[in-house]
């Protein structure tokens, strides 16, 4: 095989949507292989939280799909607490209710205007890969055709062939199994825009469709079936009367299913020049509404990445930090969802009391609900820092105002790395412009502030300091450029700003992976 200049996403969830729109942007060839020949009108996510809103909002589409549904500030919790969103240090102080299907469609929009190309109908069936390249085999209108890449992202859902391609193994165990949905008109809807309880034998979910319709989720524990058994509707009915004292006027249904929700993870997201994420990588329970979230977060990571690597710019270290910032993320949100879900399903009336007492007392107490809305809306999300790095280095970088108008994360729009600097500083920014403007925007900062940062693509702190002096300065900056953005232009390959015609491969020997 050899070497590529494209990169094969397979998948074309809201995951592999965002990651073929990011790499297209940034003028990197991209093919998206969907096994699904429609686009689908069903969903499983609702919730759209800060960070990922914020995400949106970098990449310009934030307010497409915010039209589409309702805003939540406050989140209702099994036991009567509730989790006040309304401080988060964002413009984006709540989770959107929209169904998944929203989120798909703003995506491939993007994708599709960025100039990626996304072929329906395509299974693939099988993969293999040496030290320049991959080639994935797939079957579309009865017919196997292949597919080169320099880089492959399976974002294939949890059943997903690429992990099973590399022989990555997914352990974990099902969380909750036999998990009834619906889609349904209600005759008296609830009063909440989410509404979800608990009853201890029991669970119920429900969700608007914005059009009339609802998602209906629930939970027998007294009836275990078989994710193939149909749904039996006055079951469903029974399970909502039972959390909620009402089963809403629940109408017949247009379609139903059962499924069981894992909690598995992936050991490592690379293998070669194979990546994984969203539910190719994890999977954990629905309670907190962070799956789709956190697979947008995983394409957010590593779309910048291979860009960068693609272009010739990417320190030999940077493919690796994919798993090593995302890796920790997934586990985090898997032990906590897991925890959550516990919480709903226990059994015990004294202990579910507890429970409640419990989250009454966590979302009254500030500090404690602060810490628990930033976990949740992804807005405390951080990568891990060297020891004794600056207070702000893998933190998420707040949309600050900056010099001149404009404010931070519609700075990142364009794709580089972004520099502000604390003070107008000829020298400094002379330096950025002149070395490093293909890949970094200098800008000053808004208002007093001893801070200048390196802002990454994804909207994280690389590196920041708060020195003052320009003779000290002038050189910090420097070394991390070079360690973040790679060499100077007049030293190395030298590109202009994104562009899909003229952004092309620069395969080196330090971009196979320590995991061959």
């Amino acid at each position: 095989m050899t070497g590529e200049e494209n990169v094969v996403i397979v998948g074309a969830g809201p995951t592999g949507l965002l990651l073929a729109g990011d790499l297209a942007a940034a003028g990197v060839d991209c093919t998206l292989l969907e096994r699904r020949a429609d686009v689908p009108n069903l969903t499983r996510a609702f919730a759209v939280h800060a960070r990922t809103l914020e995400t949106l909002h970098q990449r310009g589409v934030a307010d497409e799909l915010l039209a589409t549904g309702r805003r939540v500030g406050r989140l209702r919790l099994p036991g009567g607490a509730r989790l006040d969103l309304s401080g988060l240090p964002t413009r984006f102080p709540f989770v959107l209710v929209t169904p998944q299907y929203e989120t798909e469609k703003v995506l491939e929009e993007r994708a599709l205007a960025a100039g990626a190309e996304i072929i329906r109908g395509a299974e693939v069936v099988a993969l293999w890969q040496d030290g320049l390249s991959v080639e994935v085999r797939y079957r579309l209108d009865g017919r196997e055709q292949s597919i080169r890449g320099a880089y492959v992202v399976g974002a294939d859902g949890v059943h997903s062939t690429v992990r099973e391609q590399i022989g990555m193994l997914f352990p974990g165990e099902s969380a909750v199994r036999s998990v009834m949905l619906a889609d349904v008109r209600l005759a008296d809807p609830p009063d909440e825009v989410l509404t979800v309880g608990a009853s201890g034998d029991a669970f119920g979910f429900i969700a608007p469709f914005g059009d009339g319709w609802y998602r209906v989720i629930g939970w027998n524990r007294a009836r275990q079936l078989p994710d193939s058994a149909p749904v039996d509707v006055e079951e469903l009915r029974g399970v909502l009367r039972r959390v909620f004292g009402t089963d809403h006027g629940m109408g017949e249904p247009r379609w139903t299913s059962r499924f069981h929700s894992d909690e598995r993870q992936a050991p490592r997201y690379r293998m070669g020049r194979v990546f994984l994420a969203g539910d190719a990588a994890h999977v954990h329970s629905p309670v907190g509404g962070q799956g789709m979230n956190t697979g947008l977060q995983d394409a957010a990571n590593l779309g910048w990445k291979l860009a960068a690597q693609l272009r010739g710019h990417a320190p030999s270290w940077l493919l690796d930090s994919y798993n090593e910032e995302r890796h920790p993320v997934g586990r985090l949100v898997l032990r906590v969802s897991g925890t959550l879900l516990r919480g709903v399903l226990v059994e015990r009336r004294a202990v579910r009391l507890g429970r409640s007492v419990l989250l009454r007392a966590v979302t009254r107490t500030p500090p404690a609900a602060r810490r628990m809305a930033g976990f949740l809306s992804g807005i405390d999300i951080a990568y891990p820092a060297p020891r004794g790095a600056h207070r702000l280095i893998g933190k998420r970088a707040p949309d600050v105002r900056l010099g001149g108008g404009g404010r931070l994360h519609e700075a990142l729009r364009d794709g580089r790395f972004v520099l502000v600097v604390a003070a107008n500083d000829p020298a400094v920014t002379y330096l950025a412009t002149r070395n490093w403007a293909d890949r970094v925007r200098c800008v000053p900062a808004g208002g007093a502030t001893r801070t200048t940062a390196l802002v990454r693509p994804d909207g994280y702190v690389a590196w920041a300091t708060d020195e003052t002096a320009p003779e000290r300065r002038a050189p910090e900056i420097r070394e991390a450029l070079e360690k973040w953005c790679g060499p100077p232009a007049e030293h190395g390959h030298a590109h202009g700003p994104a562009d899909r015609h003229g952004a092309r491969a620069h395969l080196h020997g330090n971009d196979q992976g320590r995991n061959p």
